[in-house]
C-alpha cells in the first residue's frame, strides 16, 4: 500500500475553505477547525519547503506552502472547497525521503509470500532503490514473488528506466498520476511508459477510470471505449477495472465490455505494427543482441511462413516476453517446466502457457512441448510450428535457438 498521507479528523464537516485563507497543519491530534488541522506524518512534513505545493482530495483542493516549522506547515488556499476527514495528501513538487515499504506492508508482504502470491504490485514507488527495498525484504522472508511497481509519482517518472529495470512488470496508475502531473501530460507519460516496458519485453498494465461511466451506466462513453482501444494499440499487455467491478452497478458488463474491446483492437495490431524496437548491438549485452535477433526473426518468420504457433520454452518467463513484445499475429504457446513462470505468464500479451515436465536435450524438448501443445488441442499433425529457446536449458535469460518444425516429423505424437 505505500506511504498513503491522510490528513486528521475535521470538526464540523465538510470544513469551507475559500481561496487565500491560510491553513496550519501540525503534527498535533487536534480537532480540525479554525484552519487548524491535523497532518500526523513527520517525515512528510518535514520534507515540505516554502513554495512547495500541497494537493488535497485527489487535487480537489490545492495549496501552496508559505512557512515551515518543526511541527507545523502554514498554507495560503490556491484553490478552495468542501475538506471532510481522512482525505489524500501529496505534494508532487517536494522530493519526499519517506520509506516506501511501512510496517504493515511489511505484515502484508510476509503473509503474501506465505500463500504463494505470484505478483507483489508496490505503491507510490518513486526510485529504483524502493523496488530494492522490496527485494531485500523478501528475500528475508524467503518469498520470490514478482513485483509490479505501480507508476503514480511525479519522481517515478523521472527515474522511469531505472524502475523498469529492477521491476518484473509495470502499471500505469494514471489516478495517482493525474493529481501529481497536469492531465494534457497523463496519455504523453503512459505512451512512453508502455514504449519503454515492450522494450524491455516486461508486461505492462495500464488501469484507472478506462469504463469510469459504467459504475453507473450499462454501455461506456466513445471517449472510454477509445482509451481502451488505443491502449491496446500502443502497446500495453494488460487493461485494469477499478471501481467499475469493484464497486459499481455493472460490474460483468465492464469486464464484457472491456474483452470487447480488446478483441476489436487487437484484429488491428498487425496491420499498425512498426519497427518500434531498434536496439544498439554495441550497447547491448551478447546475450541481449541474440535474444533481440532471435524475437525479431520469429517475428518475420510467423508473418511470412503463418504457423500454427510459436512454441517457446522458457524457466524464467525471458524467452516469451521477448516473443510477445513483437505482437506477432501467430499464437504464442509457453512451455516451461517452472509452476511460478507458468502463473505469471497469464500477464503477458499473447501467452498460452502450459506446466511441462523438465527437458535437458533438444530432441526432449520437441516431444515434451509439441505434445504438451497436441494434447490441448492447440496443434496437429502437419502443422507448422516456430520453435525457439534457450540453450542450455536450465539458464533462464537467454534466446539463442529457434527451429521450424512441422508436427509429427520426429515421430513425437
Amino acid at each position: 500500500q505505500g506511504p498513503k498521507i491522510r490528513i486528521g479528523t475535521v470538526a464540523n464537516e465538510p470544513l469551507m475553505i475559500m481561496s487565500g485563507d491560510i491553513v496550519t497543519f501540525t503534527l498535533d491530534d487536534v480537532p480540525g477547525e479554525n484552519s487548524l488541522i491535523s497532518l500526523p506524518h513527520p517525515e512528510f512534513v518535514k520534507d515540505l519547503e516554502v513554495g512547495s505545493t500541497l494537493l488535497l482530495d485527489d487535487g480537489n483542493l490545492q495549496m501552496k506552502v508559505v512557512e515551515t516549522m518543526p511541527r507545523q506547515v502554514r498554507c495560503e488556499v490556491v484553490v478552495g472547497g468542501p475538506l471532510t476527514s481522512r482525505k489524500g495528501v501529496s505534494a508532487p513538487d517536494a522530493t519526499l525521503t519517506l520509506s516506501a515499504i511501512t510496517e504493515k506492508d511489511r505484515a502484508d508482504i510476509e503473509f503474501a509470500l506465505s500463500q504463494d502470491t505470484d505478483y507483489i504490485a508496490m505503491s507510490f514507488v518513486r526510485k529504483a532503490d524502493d523496488i530494492r527495498q522490496l527485494k531485500w525484504l523478501m528475500n528475508f522472508f524467503n518469498g520470490d514473488a514478482a513485483i509490479i511497481a505501480k507508476i503514480e509519482m511525479r519522481e517515478a517518472l523521472e527515474n522511469i528506466k531505472e524502475i523498469i529495470d529492477q521491476c518484473d512488470g509495470i502499471m500505469v496508475a494514471r489516478g495517482d498520476l493525474g493529481v501529481e502531473t497536469p492531465a494534457e501530460r497523463v496519455p504523453l507519460e503512459q505512451k512512453r511508459i508502455i514504449s519503454l516496458c515492450n522494450a524491455a519485453a516486461k508486461p505492462v498494465i495500464t488501469a484507472t477510470q478506462m469504463l469510469e461511466s459504467m459504475k453507473s451506466n450499462p454501455r461506456p462513453t466513445r471517449a472510454e471505449a477509445s482509451d481502451v482501444y488505443n491502449a491496446i494499440l500502443d502497446g500495453t499487455d494488460a487493461v485494469m477495472l477499478s471501481a467499475e467491478s469493484a464497486a459499481g452497478k455493472f460490474p460483468v458488463e465492464s469486464v464484457k465490455m472491456m474483452n470487447t474491446i480488446a478483441i476489436t483492437a487487437e484484429k488491428q495490431i498487425g496491420s499498425q505494427r512498426y519497427d518500434r524496437f531498434l536496439f544498439d548491438i554495441e550497447e547491448s549485452t551478447n546475450h541481449e543482441a541474440v535474444s533481440n535477433a532471435i524475437g525479431e526473426a520469429t517475428f518475420h518468420i510467423s508473418e511470412a511462413l503463418h504457423p500454427t504457433a510459436i512454441v517457446t520454452t522458457t524457466i524464467s518467463g525471458y524467452t516469451a516476453r521477448r516473443v510477445a513484445r513483437e505482437r506477432p499475429s501467430t499464437p504464442i504457446l509457453c512451455m516451461t517446466p517452472s509452476e511460478p513462470t507458468y502463473r505469471r505468464m497469464a500477464l503477458v500479451w499473447g501467452v498460452h502457457a502450459f506446466h511441462v515436465d523438465q527437458f535437458n536435450t533438444v530432441d526432449e524438448m520437441i516431444v515434451v512441448t509439441v505434445r504438451a501443445a497436441h494434447d490441448a488441442e492447440h496443434v496437429h499433425r502437419g502443422d507448422l510450428l516456430v520453435i525457439i529457446a534457450g540453450v542450455p536449458f536450465g539458464i533462464g535469460g537467454q534466446t539463442n535457438f529457434l527451429k521450424v518444425h512441422r508436427v509429427g516429423e520426429q515421430g513425437e505424437i
